[in-house]
């Protein structure tokens, strides 16, 4: 555990701030529903065309495949909860339209927009760090049950950066942002990202959240269910 050094925070979304109902029941479904239907709507658009191209060559398709086959192989994707690049870049533009039409509002759990607000008021730096794209990380917190968020954080991390699960990850995230992993705390409810983070000398805080299943992480990581308990010895000061 630090002994107040933490300088820099670093949170995750789904499960974290916000509740993992709202993404896997209200978001993912309305991205799968529509997905066809975008591909179709906008394919001669080059965005598309090239992230169109990029799943061509992931899933190992003819370059010729329509947006129907597309369409199954990207919400295969989704269910198996894959984290592709080109499904969260596909899935933001679809999600992108949902928000500025007011048919999705963002969920943020009280506690943590109150901890996001203090930390902010303080001049402590926020970081998100999520396995949706960046695009969809400024959308949710733009559009939110609590009015545009974005001002409270500094920068977005997504799978461009690496993935969540590999230690160096956070060493690069360290690098961008110019803190030494020790000087970050990191915020998650996943474990393997607990232990990612962990292994490359991140100051990490576990978050169970009511009714989810006991997390198994690392000795000496201390496992939350609000942010209001988060140790006090790991609080970050600017």
């Amino acid at each position: 555990m630090t002994t107040g050094s933490l300088h820099v925070v670093l949170t995750d979304i789904e499960g974290t701030t916000s509740s993992i109902t709202f993404v896997r029941d209200v978001l993912f479904p309305y991205a799968k529903q529509r997905m066809a239907a975008f591909l179709h709507a906008h394919q001669a658009e080059p965005v598309v065309s090239g992230l169109m191209a990029e799943v061509c060559q992931i899933a190992e398709l003819p370059a010729s495949s329509g947006p129907d086959a597309l369409a199954a192989v990207l919400n295969q994707w989704a269910d198996e909860d894959r984290k592709v690049p080109p499904l969260k870049a596909l899935q933001g533009l679809i999600w992108r339209d949902g928000y500025e039409s007011g048919a999705l509002k963002a969920d943020i759990y009280p506690d943590a927009l109150a901890a996001l607000r203090a930390w902010d008021a303080a001049g402590v730096p926020i970081y998100v760090y999520s396995s949706g794209s960046v695009e969809a990380q400024h959308l949710f917190f733009g559009h939110t049950v609590e009015g545009d968020l974005r001002g409270l954080f500094q920068d977005h991390f997504d799978t461009l950066t690496g993935a969540k699960t590999d230690p160096g990850s956070y060493q690069t995230i360290c690098a961008i942002t110019g803190y030494q992993p020790d000087e970050v705390l990191f915020l998650t409810d996943n474990p393997a990202e607990v232990v990612a983070a962990h292994q490359a000398g991140v100051q990490v805080v576990a978050v169970q959240r009511d009714g989810d299943a006991p997390l198994a992480v690392p000795v000496g990581v201390p496992v939350v269910s609000s942010f209001a308990d988060i140790p006090a010895a790991m609080q970050p000061t600017p």
